[in-house]
């Protein structure tokens, strides 16, 4: 009997431990909104993917992968002289509790060698993995331009 009474009480306190600790795990995991990608031609090779990362802890966005092309790489556009060059970076860092926006002619995610035409109002998966809260996957949606900027209205 005693010993029952003790294997209830050592579960009961895990279950406690856990339930405490979820919320703090929860937290660790980027939200990911507003993903999409501009529409391509057939036969264009690449294109661009967009969204908005916020985490409540610092982290880095280390790759991504998707089932639309072959690669998948992380890019920023820079000044070259007079010329804007795109490049591939290693990651992209997430500061704890800041926003970072990938957009046209900034940081973006690249699809590389597309295996499919990418035609407006079409989705797909997009998997991105984090130095420390591992994979997050989103839906990206194919349209012309991205979401509507958030204003502020004064009346």
């Amino acid at each position: 009997m005693n010993t029952r009474r003790h294997t209830l009480l050592a579960a009961a306190a895990l279950v406690l431990a856990l339930s405490a600790a979820a919320p703090a795990i929860a937290q660790t995991v980027p939200k990911v909104e507003d993903a999409w990608a501009r529409p391509t031609v057939a036969g264009q090779a690449g294109g661009g993917g967009f969204l908005r990362i916020t985490s409540a802890t610092a982290d880095r966005l280390v790759s991504a992968s998707a089932p639309i092309s072959k690669t998948v790489e992380l890019h920023t556009m820079q000044m070259d002289g007079d010329v804007m060059r795109m490049r591939e970076i290693p990651a992209i860092e997430i500061p704890a509790g800041q926003t970072v926006e990938l957009k046209p002619g900034g940081l973006h995610v690249m699809f590389i060698g597309l295996t499919r035409k990418l035609d407006n109002g079409a989705s797909f998966p997009l998997t991105l993995r984090f130095e420390k809260a591992g994979e997050v996957t989103v839906d990206v949606k194919v349209r012309t331009q991205g979401p509507a900027p958030m204003t502020m209205h004064k009346h």
